[in-house]
């Protein structure tokens, strides 16, 4: 998969590279802004099974 990424960009390695780290930061800013806040309700992190006694 990332061969192929990798192939089809434009450019030659530098423009390449500086295009994969825009993908790869854009890609982790739509994880952290968008899709963990959605999904944070919906996991069990705060199931928790002890009780205060």
């Amino acid at each position: 998969m990332y061969g192929w990424i990798w192939r089809h960009l434009p450019g030659n390695t530098i423009v390449r590279s500086l295009i994969s780290l825009a993908l790869v930061l854009g890609t982790v800013y739509v994880l952290f802004q968008y899709v963990f806040p959605w999904a944070e309700p919906l996991l069990p992190f705060n199931d928790v099974t002890v009780d205060e006694s």
